[in-house]
């Protein structure tokens, strides 16, 4: 299976594509009737996931112009506009400064680098119903002394899918066949992994039905593991495999509840306290919304199994709720954010209790990567203020401490301390956080993020120290 999906879906982008265009004639195609003339549709927002994007807007001649929208919509069809190929790209440079990686424990020095990240991609639609949407991605971590996987791809697939979208019944359908990125809710368990400079990607077979207000899930996916060896070397395996079934439900235009069944497997599974075969088991439960200037966020997953010869049981909880107050100026909103993932209890027993975030949004915390969900108990207030309409400011202070003494502190994304494992003392530490965001134009932003974390004793005794972290970013999308 090794590098398999990759491999099919390159040849289907560069020969299916051209038949499937040769392929679409009048008579198979729906015809769409033009807009009113009293509705002008809007140009497209350059999106988080960019294969959403509908460019075929630009078919209206009344839809403004701007520079190379004739890479971004090329009609292949002279009576259906939503048969197009487009064309873009994404840029984000950041800057970092960390003075104390994993708390600066195991010969972590002061780290000042960039993470660069290219992306460029093709994005071909047909008649509304099929898509073939590839992107390549160039990553670099200039002047970073120990990159990580996280850190570097010089060049490598980062998508390369065929989609599929047919009316079922009353519903719509959608397949998804190919190397793909998706995520969950806040992403604090799956997510892209957009903090990082590599963004996580599956090689999967991606399947949903919406029929509203219901929306069903079920893919099998291989997590795509960077190599870096040399270019396109990226790959996906069978000993490292995760699945989900999921229903959502929406129970009002600004609630909604879903709840999945994931199995997630690997054959060399590494932690402190075991290692091995990994089978674990998970079970989550969602439910979020907004109602009246409140807006909540609360999600909680338990986890069994096994991993070598111990039996798991872990689980974790994460919530998030807030007021804004819609009628002051900045609209502020008040927040807070509570959340707490098991450790193990006894490191010579038979269960394996350390909650495995499995693919965490690492800036769910912060960006300076201090903070993981495995063995943490996490409370986090903070006030969010909007200067201008285009301009984001929080502040915020948290306060951490471990599940249980038993097991260590774990940094970003699990993991754990070197010496704190079984010391003595719950508490590990605060932080205060700031963080600035400007859109400057629709298509370029802006970011600076400052942590502080103070330290407590139980990292010190270990070889830690306080630690500051700042990023500056620039994001540019085409």
């Amino acid at each position: 299976m090794r590098r398999f999906f990759s491999a099919f879906v390159a040849a289907a982008v560069l020969l299916v594509t051209p038949l499937l265009v040769s392929f679409v004639t009048p008579a198979a195609v729906a015809q769409q009737s033009a807009p009113s003339s009293a509705d002008v549709p809007a140009r497209p927002s350059i999106l988080f996931n960019r294969w959403q994007e509908d460019w075929s807007v630009l078919a209206d001649p009344r839809v403004s112009r701007q520079p190379l929208d004739a890479l971004k919509y090329i009609p292949l069809s002279s009576s259906d506009p939503k048969t197009y190929l487009s064309f873009g790209a994404t840029v984000r440079e950041r800057f970092e400064s960390n003075n104390a990686v994993n708390f600066g424990t195991g010969g972590n020095q002061n780290a000042n680098y960039l993470l660069s990240r290219t992306e460029l991609h093709a994005d071909l639609r047909i008649a509304g119903q099929i898509q073939v949407f590839a992107q390549l991605q160039s990553d670099f971590a200039p002047w970073k002394e120990k990159p990580t996987p996280v850190d570097v791809n010089s060049l490598d697939l980062e998508q390369a899918f065929v989609a599929l979208v047919e009316p079922v019944g009353k519903g719509i359908m959608k397949v998804r066949l190919g190397r793909q990125q998706f995520a969950f809710d806040l992403q604090r368990f799956v997510s892209v992994r957009d903090g990082p400079n590599v963004r996580q990607s599956f090689d999967a077979v991606w399947a949903d039905y919406e029929l509203e207000p219901w929306r069903f899930i079920a893919f099998y996916s291989q997590p795509v593991q960077v190599r870096n060896i040399r270019p396109f070397d990226d790959y996906s395996t069978g000993q490292f495999t995760f699945s989900v079934v999921r229903l959502e439900r929406k129970l009002s235009k600004t609630t909604g509840l879903s709840a999945y069944y994931a199995r997630y497997a690997q054959d060399n599974a590494q932690y402190l306290n075991a290692s091995g075969v990994e089978r674990r088991d998970v079970a989550d439960i969602h439910f979020a919304g907004a109602e009246n200037g409140f807006d909540w966020d609360v999600e909680a997953m338990v986890q069994a199994g096994s991993v070598g010869n111990k039996t798991i049981f872990a689980w974790a909880m994460g919530a998030i709720a807030g007021y804004t107050f819609a009628d002051v100026s900045m609209t502020p909103r008040l927040g807070l954010q509570f959340d707490i993932g098991s450790g193990t209890n006894d490191r010579n027993g038979s269960v394996f209790g350390t909650f495995n975030p499995l693919f965490p949004n690492g800036y769910y915390f912060t960006l300076g990567g201090f903070t993981s969900y495995s063995n943490l108990i996490h409370i986090k207030p903070s006030l969010t203020v909007r200067p201008t309409k285009s301009t984001r400011l929080m502040l915020a202070a948290a306060a951490q401490w471990r599940q249980t003494t038993a097991d260590a502190v774990y940094a970003q994304p699990n993991v754990p301390v070197p010496g704190t494992a079984g010391q003595p003392g719950s508490y590990t530490g605060s932080y205060g956080q700031l963080r600035f965001d400007w859109t400057v134009t629709p298509y370029l932003n802006f970011a600076v993020e400052a942590v502080y974390f103070v330290v407590s004793d139980v990292i010190r005794r270990a070889g830690g120290r306080d630690g500051s972290y700042i990023g500056v970013q620039l994001a540019f999308g085409w």
